[in-house]
C-alpha cells in the first residue's frame, strides 16, 4: 500500500469544492491513524502563483498531494473563457507538479476530466485514447490544459522518477456543488432551475434538446475512489473513474428525475435554441473494474435525492 507505515500528510488542493467535499465525506468511513488530511481552499493561497504555492508546501510539508483545484465551469462558461481556462489551469498544474518535485512529495494524484478525450472518436473511450485526436472545440482550452497533466506525469517520472499519476472521472454531481444556472454544470444548474420553477410556479426549462448522453458519478463515490487511487493505484498512466456504461443517461431523463425529487409536477420545456454540446462521451471503466470489481456506485435516483435535498435545505448558503 502506498500510504502504509510512516506518517502521511495528504494535501488536498480544491479541498472545499465538489470533489474535495466528496473526499472529506468519504473519509469518514475510510480514515487511517497514520494519515493527516489537509483540505485547502482558495483562501490558503493562489496556486496560479509559484511563490504562494511554495509557501503552502513549506507550511504543511505534504508527503502526498491530491490535486483537485482547477478553474472550472459548464459548457457556456467554457465557450466564453477559453484562454483563461487554458492559461490558469496550466499555471496551476505546473506549480503543483514542480513543488511536488522540489519538496520531494512521494505521490501526486491529479484530477482530469472526460472532456479531454477526442471529439471524433469511437465509443466507449478508454485510457489509451486521451491524445488520439483534438477535443471538442467548446472546451478545448480546459481540455488541452488537463491533457498536459498526463504528458507531464510521464515526463516527471522519466526525468526525475516522480510518482505522479492522474484519474479521469466522468461528470460529477452532488452536494456542495456550484449551483449557478449560467456558469455551473448541468445537474446543479437544473436543480437550481427546478427549485425556482417550483417556487415561482413557472416553467422548468431545459437548455438544448435533452438528447445528449452522460455518465454521472456521485461526488462521495468519487471521493472513495480518489482515496483508493492515492493509497493503492501505482500506475503512472491515468485511470477512468466512472460508473458502468449501462448507467449512461440522457439529460432529459436527468431533468425528469430532478423534477420528481423536487415534486415539480408541470411539464419540462425544451429551449432548443441553446447548444447541446458534445452528444456523448461514453467511458469504459474496465480498468477500474479490474482493480475494484465489486465497487457499488450510488444510483442516480439516490444521489439526486441527496443533492436536491441539500440544495433545498441550504438554498441561502449554497454556491450559486
Amino acid at each position: 500500500m502506498a500510504l502504509a507505515g510512516d506518517k502521511a500528510v495528504i494535501l488536498v488542493t480544491g479541498g472545499t469544492g465538489l470533489v474535495g467535499c466528496g473526499v472529506k465525506e468519504a473519509l469518514e468511513g475510510m480514515k487511517k491513524d497514520n494519515e493527516e488530511w489537509i483540505f485547502l481552499s482558495s483562501k490558503d493561497g493562489n496556486l496560479i502563483e509559484m511563490e504562494a504555492t511554495k509557501k503552502i508546501f513549506e507550511k504543511y510539508k505534504p508527503t502526498h498531494v491530491l490535486h483537485l483545484a482547477a478553474f472550472v465551469g459548464g459548457l457556456f462558461r467554457n465557450l466564453k473563457y477559453k484562454v483563461e481556462f487554458y492559461r490558469w489551469n496550466v499555471l496551476m498544474n505546473d506549480n503543483i507538479m514542480e513543488c511536488c518535485r522540489l519538496y520531494k512529495v512521494r505521490k501526486l494524484v491529479s484530477c482530469l476530466s472526460t472532456c479531454i478525450f477526442p471529439d471524433k472518436t469511437t465509443y466507449p473511450i478508454d485510457e489509451t485514447m486521451v491524445h488520439s485526436g483534438p477535443p471538442h472545440t467548446s472546451n478545448e482550452g480546459y481540455a488541452y490544459a488537463k491533457r498536459m497533466i498526463d504528458v507531464m506525469n510521464r515526463c516527471y517520472n522519466d526525468e526525475y522518477g516522480c510518482k505522479f499519476t492522474s484519474v479521469i472521472p466522468t461528470n460529477i454531481y452532488g452536494k456542495n456543488d456550484n449551483f449557478s444556472i449560467e456558469d455551473g454544470h448541468v445537474i446543479p444548474g437544473l436543480v437550481h432551475k427546478c427549485y425556482l420553477a417550483k417556487k415561482n410556479n413557472t416553467d422548468f426549462t431545459l437548455w438544448g434538446t435533452g438528447k445528449p448522453l452522460r455518465q454521472f458519478i456521485y461526488n462521495v463515490d468519487l471521493g472513495k475512489l480518489m482515496i483508493w487511487a492515492l493509497r493503492e493505484y501505482d500506475e503512472i498512466d491515468p485511470i477512468i473513474l466512472s460508473v458502468d456504461e449501462s448507467a449512461e443517461i440522457s439529460i432529459a431523463d436527468v431533468a425528469k428525475l430532478i423534477a420528481d425529487k423536487m415534486d415539480y409536477e408541470k411539464e419540462i420545456v425544451l429551449d432548443t435554441t441553446k447548444s447541446d454540446g458534445q452528444f456523448k462521451k461514453t467511458a469504459c471503466n474496465k480498468k477500474l473494474r479490474k482493480y475494484l470489481p465489486d465497487f457499488k456506485f450510488t444510483s442516480m435516483a439516490d444521489g439526486l435525492a441527496e443533492t436536491c435535498a441539500y440544495f433545498t435545505e441550504n438554498y441561502d448558503s449554497a454556491r450559486k
